[in-house]
């Protein structure tokens, strides 16, 4: 999904947001320092598989996913990083590893590590490898409706 479209649906219901273009950048570090935002509360998303089952999970951008934990939250037999190849096709217009949390727009579970919940704003991709979107962290709650669990490594 491109910026535009995001913007979009943010729009349509009523989201406030701010977008900010910056030069490129590929990691969520360094896309927090180029547009002036801690890590802590930049939301990088990471494509997950639970048994098979392709799942967001979004934690701050200097934090790992704890994949034994993911295990134990889920009840899953399975849990592994996707490959970028599996996911690939799955978000139209969106660079890959640039797709934004919304994993309601894909018809994907989302799971948001809890450190997320302790800051009033989020920022997050686009969509693209330039340009972000800081919203309130309640609204992103109430659009994504994610599942908050402890999945967070530091």
């Amino acid at each position: 999904m491109p910026a535009k479209k995001l913007k979009e649906f943010l729009d349509k219901n009523r989201i406030k947001y701010v977008s900010i273009k910056h030069s490129p950048a590929f990691t969520s570090q360094e896309i927090a320092q180029s547009v002036h935002i801690p890590g802590k509360s930049f939301a990088k998303t990471v494509i997950v598989k639970i048994d098979k089952k392709l799942t967001m999970a979004v934690v701050p951008a200097k934090f790992l996913i704890d994949i034994d934990k993911m295990k134990e939250i889920t009840g899953a037999e399975f849990v592994e990083l996707a490959d970028e190849k599996e996911f690939e096709n799955l978000f139209p217009g969106c660079e890959v590893g640039a797709m934004p949390p919304f994993g309601n727009l894909y018809d994907m579970d989302v799971f948001v590590a809890e450190p997320l919940t302790k800051y009033e704003e989020i920022a997050f991709n686009a969509g693209t490898h330039t340009e972000v979107i800081k919203l309130a962290f309640k609204d992103f709650e109430k659009m994504v409706q994610p599942k908050v669990v402890q999945i967070a490594l530091s």
